[in-house]
C-alpha cells in the first residue's frame, strides 16, 4: 500500500470534496497531514483511499439519509427532555408559596418627607465636619 503526499487541493480532488473540507478533516485528525516550514498543509493519502464526496454514486444520498435520521433522533430526544423540564418546572411552581406583601421600610413616608435629605428638596449645605457620611448599603439594609 503506497502513500502519496498531496496538497490540499490535490487531496480534495482525489477525495471528491472541497479543499476546506480537507483542511477541517486534517484539523480533526481524520486525515494524516503535515505542515512544511512555510506552514503549507500537505495530506497523506493511501493509493486505495476511496473518494468520500458527493461524486461517488449513491454515497451522497445514503449519507444524507443517515444524517437526517440522526437529526430526527436528536430532535426526538430534545423534545422529550423539554417535556421533562416543563413537568419539573410545573411541579416546582406548585410548591412555591404565594409571595408575601412588601414590608414597609424602616422609615415611614411621613418621616422620610420631614427629613432634610428627602427627594423633594435639595439637602441643606452643612460644613464637612457636621456632615455625617452614610454608607448606602447600611441604609439599604436598615442599619442606620
Amino acid at each position: 500500500m503506497a502513500r502519496q503526499r498531496m496538497s490540499t487541493s490535490e487531496a480534495a480532488s482525489a477525495l471528491g470534496i472541497s479543499p476546506d473540507a480537507v483542511r477541517k478533516r486534517a484539523s480533526r485528525g481524520l486525515l494524516d497531514s503535515e505542515k512544511d516550514e512555510g506552514g503549507r498543509l500537505y495530506i497523506w493519502l493511501d493509493d486505495d483511499t476511496p473518494p468520500t464526496g458527493h461524486d461517488t454514486p449513491g454515497a451522497g444520498q445514503d449519507g444524507r439519509d443517515v444524517l437526517i435520521e440522526v437529526l430526527r433522533e436528536q430532535l426526538r430526544e430534545e423534545r422529550e427532555a423539554n417535556r421533562e423540564n416543563r413537568r419539573i418546572i410545573a411541579g416546582l411552581v406548585q410548591r412555591v408559596p404565594e409571595l408575601e406583601p412588601a414590608r414597609e421600610s424602616p422609615e415611614s413616608p411621613e418621616t422620610a418627607s420631614a427629613e432634610p435629605y428627602s427627594t423633594h428638596a435639595p439637602p441643606e449645605q452643612q460644613e464637612p465636619s457636621q456632615r455625617r457620611e452614610r454608607s448606602w448599603w447600611r441604609g439599604f439594609f436598615g442599619l442606620e
